[in-house]
């Protein structure tokens, strides 16, 4: 099977493989998409009765996905807490060597829950264990902690906060660093924020602090990843994180409208590959050698249509610049 005649999926697992042994996870943003059907997955393992059989396809196609890719990000955590059978049944599907990244759920980072019906009542009021360190604890990392070798980086994301939520930027910062010492060592963690007006020199130093990333993040609202990568400060541990969700200004709903189903490139973003390839490039020569801890770029197909084309053409553009051959990437 193949991505394309150029870069085919063996040569792609490859690339995958000798960035994942520098301690350089790429992948995407969730899997589950029957549009990359005939480009990752092999159509024919989930027809049933002669019809693409949608509920065998989301049941069994990580499996699929993980004999590529090292690492993709379970957004499913981020809306309940995931139970250990939930953990494990991720984690059955993949084979060793493997990386998940894990939002944490939106009980322990929301301020004020959003007016959604998941959250019913609850919408619009206040939330009590905003920041519970216990409750992290006890309801999210605790279903993690058997398989803690195939997890590689839990993100707390924070929606973006209206005023009603902090009288001051700094207020949250206080909070955070306060929520953030009570955490249990020994885990990867990542903070990705929505506030530009956040990413100022106090939250950086928090971060750094405490050993946790700061998640640069391409989103509306946001500026670029490679805006955020040349601020002063972003590096705040040994590690390095990205998602490249959104072309800044594009919303989500104007994303899933214009690039469903995603089997296909739609809107080139070349700031965004550059900004990627940058951020592997650093990882491969500036970051301590030393380190044992990994870095994670994850691509979502709401960036440009299609993520695993964004990951090919990254991956060509290090070709370029002689990184894959010094890797003995190269055809």
């Amino acid at each position: 099977m193949l991505l394309t005649h150029q870069f085919p999926i063996q040569r792609l697992k490859q690339a995958i493989d000798q960035l994942a042994a520098h301690n350089v996870f790429l992948g995407t943003s969730s899997w589950k998409y029957p549009g990359w059907a005939g480009l990752l997955y092999d159509e024919q393992r989930y027809l049933y009765r002669g019809k693409f059989a949608e509920s065998r396809f989301e049941r069994d196609c990580l499996e699929e996905y993980a004999q590529v890719f090292r690492t993709v990000c379970v957004d499913a955590g981020y809306y309940k807490f995931p139970s250990p059978e939930y953990i494990a049944g991720l984690c059955s599907q993949v084979p060793d060597g493997f990386r998940f990244v894990f939002k944490v759920t939106d009980e322990i980072t929301a301020r004020t829950f959003p007016k959604l019906d998941r959250h019913g009542d609850k919408g619009g009021q206040r939330n009590p264990h905003f920041l519970d360190a216990e409750l992290f604890r006890a309801a999210f990392l605790a279903s993690c902690e058997k398989h803690r070798e195939k997890i590689g980086l839990l993100i707390f994301e924070f929606s973006h906060f209206h005023p009603r939520d902090f009288e001051r930027g700094r207020e949250f910062v206080e909070m955070l660093d306060a929520f953030l010492g009570q955490l249990p060592p020994g885990w990867q963690y990542g903070v990705e924020v929505r506030n530009k007006s956040l990413l100022h020199a106090d939250y950086f130093a928090t971060l750094k602090r405490h050993g946790v990333a700061h998640v640069m993040n391409n989103w509306t609202h946001m500026p670029s990843v490679a805006e955020q990568w040349r601020m002063p400060g972003v590096l705040t541990t040994d590690f390095t994180a990205a998602r490249f969700l959104l072309k800044p200004g594009r919303t989500y709903e104007q994303a899933v409208q214009s690039f469903s189903p995603y089997n296909a490139t739609k809107d080139v973003n070349e700031e965004a590959r550059k900004a990627a390839a940058a951020v592997i490039e650093h990882v491969m020569y500036a970051m301590t050698p030393t380190s044992s801890r990994r870095s994670f770029l994850l691509v979502n197909n709401r960036l440009e249509g299609n993520a695993l084309f964004t990951i090919l053409a990254v991956l060509t553009m290090l070709d370029r610049t002689g990184l894959l051959k010094e890797m003995k990437l190269a055809d």
